[in-house]
């Protein structure tokens, strides 16, 4: 009876953990998605628009007879890229804040969650795998959950994390998210 139950909490652990674990990973990358798109606002990119109208105006007028209009057209890019880096500056600061007070916030959820889980099945296999699949790593991937029975190899809590995280780490790299 005892077995039966330790499966049953088992096999529901190994799946719900690894889409914990690819949650987290998830909002980590949206974050940092985010944060890369969110320094585009609408004066940044007004800025830029006129920025790059000035200077094609400028290159436009090469003739001796033109050049103080197109050393004025010039100046007049050269200020207003200044203005966009005191724009992204200040912007860019905040932003940062923001974001990184999130990102730490999220990061000390995983700690936490992950330390509940240590807890919650230390000793308690998490997922059993056929012996003969994981040979030289068995005693290994059975670290805090006992070792071998009948033929399998006990999958701790610990390992489990660890190779999730991996996983999820490489599934989102393979599917460029």
């Amino acid at each position: 009876m005892e077995e039966e139950t330790l499966n049953y909490r088992g096999s529901l652990a190994a799946p719900l953990i690894f889409i914990m674990v690819l949650v987290f990973h998830f909002i980590s990358l949206r974050f940092e998605h985010s944060k890369k798109n969110a320094s585009k606002n609408t004066t940044e990119v007004r800025l830029r628009g006129e920025i790059k109208k000035l200077l094609r105006e400028a290159s436009t007028l090469s003739q001796p007879s033109t050049f103080a209009q197109a050393s004025k057209l010039r100046r007049q890019a050269a200020a207003k890229e200044k203005e966009l880096a005191k724009i992204q500056e200040s912007v860019g600061k905040e932003i940062q804040l923001s974001y990184d007070s999130y990102l730490k916030a999220l990061f000390f959820a995983k700690v936490f969650t992950y330390i509940v889980l240590v807890f919650w099945f230390w000793r308690t296999p998490v997922a059993s795998i056929s012996q003969q699949l994981v040979q030289p790593f068995g005693k290994l991937l059975s670290w805090g959950a006992g070792g071998a029975l009948s033929g399998n190899i006990m999958v701790g809590v610990i390992p489990w994390l660890i190779l999730s995280t991996r996983v999820s780490k490489f599934v989102f790299r393979v599917f460029n998210w």
